[in-house]
């Protein structure tokens, strides 16, 4: 299997991930820092009383993550090594959903804080992982450049190349959304559960190619 099917599932698992977070864990998006940020901006003016305290946490959480798998990464393309920090996005994310099934209907406000920070550490190592993957405009985490090179190119040559490409990563990230956000009827952790599930998924299938093709697998020099 090619890196592009496992880009595009982890962007479907972040639409749930987003989801949850931002309607079931206090409003705060821990795969797109874009409105994070935003979130804060508005927060911090004390708009609608919008958080400030879990979108700046889950920040740092995102940039320590992105850190981590900066450091982590080897190479481009995908790898057993970029399997294996897949795999370690889902497992945080499954221990999230376990902690958040734990807490019950009306969780403490330290066990959102610590999801949602958790969630964004994941998100940012998944981030860093993608990046190094290097599927053009499939970040798994946002879709806004994605959106711009597919309009931005018709625009500039007529052309709609890649257009497949572009256009599923945004359907995916928004039928996992509605997915996340259908799941909140059930409960928070459900969603959770999908998306460690789709992640978890993603890293097994991606062992295979990497075991075949990739130079840079885990224990490799250089």
């Amino acid at each position: 299997m090619g890196a592009l099917p496992l880009v595009l599932a982890l962007t479907f698992a972040t639409g749930v991930v987003d989801a949850v977070g931002f309607l079931g864990l206090d409003r705060v998006f821990v795969g797109n820092m874009t409105g994070n940020v935003v979130v804060l901006g508005m927060g911090l003016a004390g708009a609608d009383d919008l958080p400030v305290v879990g979108p700046a946490l889950a920040l740092v959480g995102f940039a320590l993550g992105a850190f981590v798998g900066g450091r982590l990464v080897r190479g481009s393309g995908w790898s057993r090594r970029t399997a294996v920090l897949v795999g370690v996005t889902g497992v945080v994310v499954a221990a999230t959903a376990v902690l958040v099934l734990l807490a019950g209907d009306d969780p403490a406000y330290g066990v959102t804080v610590g999801t949602t920070t958790a969630l964004g550490a994941a998100m940012g190592l998944q981030a860093a992982t993608a990046r190094a993957v290097g599927v053009k405009d499939v970040t798994t985490v946002v879709v806004t450049s994605t959106i711009t090179g597919l309009f931005a190119d018709a625009g500039r040559s007529g052309s709609w190349r890649d257009a497949g490409r572009r256009s599923t990563a945004v359907v995916l990230m928004l039928l996992g959304a509605l997915v996340g956000a259908l799941l909140l009827l059930v409960h928070a952790a459900a969603g959770l559960a999908l998306a460690a599930a789709v992640t978890l998924v993603v890293a097994v299938l991606g062992l295979w190619p990497a075991r075949r093709t990739s130079p840079n697998a885990v224990g490799a020099t250089g």
